[in-house]
């Protein structure tokens, strides 16, 4: 009779790494609507605050991507938010960059 093999799988819990960088996605993500709501509504005097907070959620994306980057390295962890949130901070940071670029 053949021999049958039991395999088990264990339960891999998500990477903390890749937890954060999608939250930092999500956070450039909010701050995009509201740089556009302080750039139509405060006087052209505070644009600053405007740039300031782009700059911000474009270090943001950056850090996100770089969480996401180095949540490979955690063994025993899924790497499935890794993933998404390096996809997602890479996709935000050249968009933030190209609105700089373009002189937006």
């Amino acid at each position: 009779m053949a021999k049958r093999y039991r395999y088990a799988f264990a339960k891999k819990k998500e990477s903390g790494k890749g937890k954060l960088s999608v939250g930092l996605s999500i956070a450039s993500l909010v701050l995009f609507p509201a740089a556009v709501f302080l750039s139509l509504f405060l006087p052209e005097k505070y644009a600053f605050v405007t740039g300031c907070v782009c700059l911000f959620a474009a270090l943001l994306s950056a850090y996100g991507f770089l969480a996401g980057l180095s949540g490979f390295s955690e063994e025993d962890r899924k790497h499935n938010t890794n993933t998404v949130g390096a996809i997602a901070n890479g996709m935000i940071l050249v968009g933030w960059l190209s609105i700089y670029l373009m002189g937006g």
